[in-house]
């Protein structure tokens, strides 16, 4: 009789703590609104925004002299559509240009780092500084956009460790391994082969950021370089902005074969939107106006200006064709189908470039890219993995890595000098 007691109680306390207890809102039907709520739920990380690059040409690298909490229609972003956009975490491109080389990229890189400061000590309820996958969290759980920094293009080091070094230590979570240009290491997806890959320093950087914990970023590097990043690294890495060359013929994507190579090495492909890289109709129209302007410099007598103004009439005569936000879900359809959904992130390249899909303008739409998932049938779960939770292990992987290789070695102290004979 004790005992009938006993368990007459206990189910009546289950039965009144379920009552109790506050069902979860059942998800929306529309598509947009179910993705607004799955926005809610993690953190959207997006992989490459320039805004500050942006910065440091329309304002003179002042933070202080533009106020990006109001609407800036001369950028793709700004803080009401951030907010808009629910984005909850960003890597801040802190680029400079191929064009600049030696301790010219260096000190540059270090400003680009100064203006991401800036921006977060401007604005503290909006942006909060995040180096691991548990602060991106924290800030998300207090309503901020965690901001993190990445460089793109190796040759902001100048072939320094220790730049390296000195740069994860101000919180520069990934480095791209190249941008346009080859490096003295590294070849570029968009420059002529010089060293098939990477060089036995190059190859030394990408432990070096292994035992750091920065994050090896793929994008801009020639196949030779991925493959070779991918025999070398102990760590998952990450295509911070490309897309699917299968997709897309342009030289900047991932081939297939790297993407199941991607998935062996547990990274993430984070899907870019730039036209170019989306939109075959578009690239091959940029292919022929290159074609043009080879023609018309071709010309004799032709000068600069000449050729500028041939080229403006032929654009003219000749609109490019849009990509389109369905295509940006096109590509993340085909990633899936070669390697799965566990690999697949977002990477707008907004601010870096200066035309965007049609419903892909600005950081406002991310919620747009979100409802066409949910149309093609992703699963809620499916889509939290796109949006951050793919990013968020690829981080954790990476630092339990640099955890287990700092108790094994110490700081580099290579020199490409002597790796490479340079």
């Amino acid at each position: 009789m004790h005992s009938f007691a006993l368990l007459l109680t206990s189910l009546c306390f289950i039965a009144l703590t379920a009552a109790c207890t506050p069902a979860e809102e059942p998800m929306p039907e529309d598509p947009v609104e179910r993705a607004k709520s799955l926005h809610a739920k993690v953190p959207l990380i997006d992989g490459h925004n320039d805004l500050p690059w942006q910065i440091r040409r329309k304002a003179n690298r002042d933070v202080w002299s533009i106020d990006i909490d109001q609407p800036q229609p001369d950028f793709h972003t700004d803080i009401p559509r951030l907010r808009e956009g629910m984005l909850g975490a960003q890597f801040w491109s802190v680029y400079v240009p191929a064009s600049m080389q030696g301790k010219e990229a260096t000190r540059a890189t270090m400003e680009e780092i100064d203006i991401v400061y800036e921006m977060i000590e401007r604005y503290p309820d909006t942006f909060q500084l995040a180096t691991t996958a548990d602060e991106v969290e924290a800030a998300f759980a207090a309503g901020r956009i965690a901001s993190m920094m990445g460089i793109e293009g190796g040759h902001s080091i100048d072939s320094s460790l220790g730049a390296l070094r000195m740069f994860h230590r101000l919180g520069v979570g990934y480095m791209t391994l190249t941008h346009s240009r080859n490096i003295p290491w590294a070849d570029s997806a968009t420059d002529t082969m010089a060293v098939d890959g990477l060089t036995e320093f190059g190859k030394e950087v990408v432990r070096e950021m292994n035992r750091l914990g920065m994050l090896v970023d793929l994008s801009h590097v020639s196949p030779a370089t991925m493959h070779d990043a991918l025999d070398v690294t102990e760590a998952p890495v990450i295509f911070s902005h490309s897309s699917s060359f299968a997709m897309c013929n342009h030289v900047r994507n991932v081939p297939d074969d790297v993407l199941v190579r991607l998935a062996e090495n547990n990274g993430v492909i984070m899907v870019t939107f730039v036209p170019g890289y989306i939109s075959e109709e578009t690239r091959l129209h940029g292919v022929k106006r290159n074609e043009e302007r080879e023609r018309l410099a071709s010309v004799p007598g032709s000068t600069d200006e000449s050729v500028a103004e041939g080229i403006a009439a032929w654009n003219e005569a000749n609109p490019t064709p849009p990509a389109t936000l369905a295509q940006v879900a096109d590509h993340i359809d085909h990633i899936r189908q070669v390697i799965g959904i566990d690999y697949i992130g977002i990477g707008g390249d907004y601010d870096g470039i200066s035309s965007l899909p049609v419903g892909l303008e600005d950081v406002s739409t991310y919620p747009m890219l979100t409802a066409e998932l949910v149309r093609r049938g992703y699963s809620d779960e499916d889509i939290l993995n796109i949006l951050g939770r793919n990013v968020l292990r690829v981080m954790r992987e990476a630092e339990a890595v640099a955890a287990r290789l700092q108790q094994e070695r110490h700081a580099s102290g290579a020199r490409i000098e002597v790796l490479d004979g340079e």
